[in-house]
């Protein structure tokens, strides 16, 4: 697990938090925060059955962001489903690590990294 991810997704999740933070329109970020949401269950799942030794890294990384940005029932929802998508998704297509599994977390974790590095440069003061 790179720990660069991990780094960008504690200070997205801090930065989101920050009560000066610019006011944004809900969609642009609505739509972020639902696409990492969804890349959080699927390697809450890939990295499981790839016995990665994180437990539930991710689940946590998940619960955290809907402590901080789950303001509406409907945002809270909305990446609770995402989060069950990215996992199910996966669920249903693998039963063990293969490399497909393998090459999946890894553009996961590029993409959430990403994503992180793009939400908090651009949502953040």
């Amino acid at each position: 697990m790179p720990p660069r991810f991990l780094v960008l997704a504690a200070l997205l999740v801090s930065l989101m938090a920050h009560p000066g933070r610019a006011q944004v329109a809900p969609s642009a970020l609505d739509d972020s925060l639902t696409r990492l949401a969804e890349i959080l269950g699927a390697l809450h799942y890939l990295r499981g059955i790839c016995e990665s030794g994180e437990g539930n890294r991710w689940r946590t990384e998940m619960q955290a962001l809907i402590e901080t940005e789950g303001n509406t029932a409907e945002r809270k929802a909305r990446m609770t489903a995402a989060f069950n998508r990215g996992f199910r998704g996966y669920q249903q297509t693998y039963r063990t690590c293969t490399a497909a599994a393998g090459t999946a977390t890894r553009r996961y974790l590029e993409e959430g990294a990403k994503l992180s590095r793009e939400v908090t440069a651009r949502y953040s003061n």
